[in-house]
């Protein structure tokens, strides 16, 4: 059976990580850099997101225009995102045009000039996309339980930074950021297309920097206890009340990770989940109700978000307590419990349709874990676990000192 994924050591220090798809006519090229909104410094909050704006204003060989021009002229496109730990850099495109992906790409990430005029118009750019997202109450109530669950540690703070800290950021920290984390060699460089390992390595590698530096210290382990208000009510005016209920899971590695999937699918992640059928369906208290599971180094959440009714919070939050409790006591049926493993499953098989799905699994797959697990071994994860699993996992995490709260209300 072909094994589509493979990753290597490079010259240089940094890993290639692959996936090898024959039949595919595209290809996908991505840097992974190890660095994200959890290790900008406290009075330069956003600097990691700054720089991921910067990359593309411009480079010794090429203007901001000449980078998107030279793209799109071979019909490829290019993306970049900043998390709490790590920036992605990616480009996709037709497969014949994968040497140009990486050239630009790298020609982006590793020589960017960080043009003075450029920062300050930049600058104005972020201010914007701040405003925006603050002015929409679906999209703020995310930084707000953020806020709730780690503030003060670095895990709080919007990944775009303030308007204030915005300000405070200089091309001298946009250029040491650059210095400190686009040269380290736990960078992952990672492709998807229908190129061989070797072939992959051959045409990427005259791109990549040939010197690679030692990777900093790794951010301070959160403490769950540790935020300082935990408990967040925003006023403004709205007609619809935004909830955000969290609970501190532990991290990435740990082994209730498939347990908490399966808790958060039955929860709230499908039209046929607890909470969805409750306030949704049979009690019409709000439209959208959802929970998200997000996982770090060192420690993670289950979120539960929903737009609601403002006559209807008392209502909702006893419903949603009631179906904690419920989980708590009894913990999940057989059949939702086989019908949660189905939708998990089923949807890492809708995932993995494109180069970019394939490029992300076997990129975060190397960074995250050290390895490329083949999606149906980590589907088959899944299938062990067990409804008292499930039931354990509510027991330890739906406890009140572990929770954090968002609201944005009506004036």
């Amino acid at each position: 059976m072909h094994q589509p994924y493979h990753w290597q050591h490079l010259a240089n220090g940094m890993r290639l990580a692959t996936a090898s798809m024959p039949a595919s006519e595209c290809a996908t090229f991505a840097i992974y850099i190890p660095a994200g909104s959890r290790h900008d410094p406290p009075k330069q909050a956003g600097l990691a997101h700054f720089m991921e704006h910067m990359a593309f204003k411009g480079t010794a060989r090429r203007s901001a225009r000449e980078l998107t021009m030279q793209l799109e002229s071979s019909g490829a496109q290019s993306n970049a995102s900043t998390s709490e730990d790590h920036i992605i850099y990616d480009a996709r495109g037709d497969a014949s045009s994968l040497p140009l992906l990486a050239d630009i790409l790298s020609d982006m990430v590793w020589h960017s000039s960080l043009p003075p005029r450029e920062i300050a118009l930049e600058r104005d750019v972020i201010h914007e996309e701040i405003t925006m997202y603050e002015e929409s109450p679906g999209d703020h109530i995310s930084d707000l339980i953020s806020q709730a669950l780690w503030s003060p540690d670095p895990l709080g703070s919007p990944i775009t930074g303030t308007h204030k800290s915005l300000d405070t950021i200089t091309r001298n920290h946009l250029f040491s950021f650059s210095q400190k984390n686009h040269f380290r060699s736990d960078i992952v460089i990672a492709a998807a297309g229908p190129y061989s390992p070797a072939e992959f390595a051959q045409i990427i590698g005259p791109y990549l920097p040939q010197e690679t530096t030692k990777p900093p210290a790794k951010a301070k382990p959160f403490v769950v206890g540790k935020a300082t208000n935990p408990n967040i009510v925003q006023h403004r005016e709205t007609e619809q009340l935004q909830l955000a209920i969290a609970y501190h899971t532990a991290g990435r590695h740990d082994q209730t990770r498939h347990a908490l999937r399966l808790l958060s699918i039955i929860l709230g992640e499908s039209t046929s989940s607890r909470l969805f059928q409750r306030l949704r369906e049979e009690q019409g208290f709000c439209y959208q109700i959802s929970c998200d599971l997000a996982f770090f180094e060192d420690t993670g959440c289950l979120e539960i978000s929903a737009g609601l009714d403002p006559e209807c919070r008392e209502q909702a939050m006893l419903a949603i307590n009631a179906e904690l409790e419920q989980l708590i006591k009894v913990g999940p049926n057989e059949e939702e419990l086989a019908r949660a493993k189905k939708v998990a499953i089923t949807a890492n098989k809708l995932a993995l349709e494109s180069t970019g799905a394939h490029m992300a699994w076997a990129a975060e797959g190397l960074m995250f874990d050290g390895e490329i697990v083949s999606p149906k071994v980590s589907r088959e994860r899944l299938l062990p676990v067990t409804a008292d699993d499930v039931r354990r996992v509510a027991r330890q995490i739906f406890v009140p000192n572990n929770r954090a709260t968002a609201e944005i209300r009506a004036l």
